[in-house]
């Protein structure tokens, strides 16, 4: 099953192929401790974060990772 902004952030953290390019894209991102509170989020919440808007993350740019993630499934 593909990856979409209805994907929950755990989703994609127990799948190794996934974890490897969101480290491509955010280093550390899988190891820094807040990721905790974002596991039962889907992807579309997360980007309303404004966390998410303040380093810059947009939708276009989660749709492009999410697509290569896909291609490596």
């Amino acid at each position: 099953m593909a990856y979409t902004l209805t994907s929950k952030v755990g989703e994609l953290l127990k799948d190794p192929k996934a974890v490897e390019v969101l480290e491509k894209y955010v280093p550390g991102v899988t190891k820094n401790p807040m990721i905790g509170l974002a596991k039962t989020m889907t992807l579309k919440a997360l980007l309303g974060m404004p966390q998410a808007k303040q380093y810059g993350i947009t939708e276009e740019m989660v749709v492009k990772v999410l697509g290569e993630i896909n291609t490596k499934k």
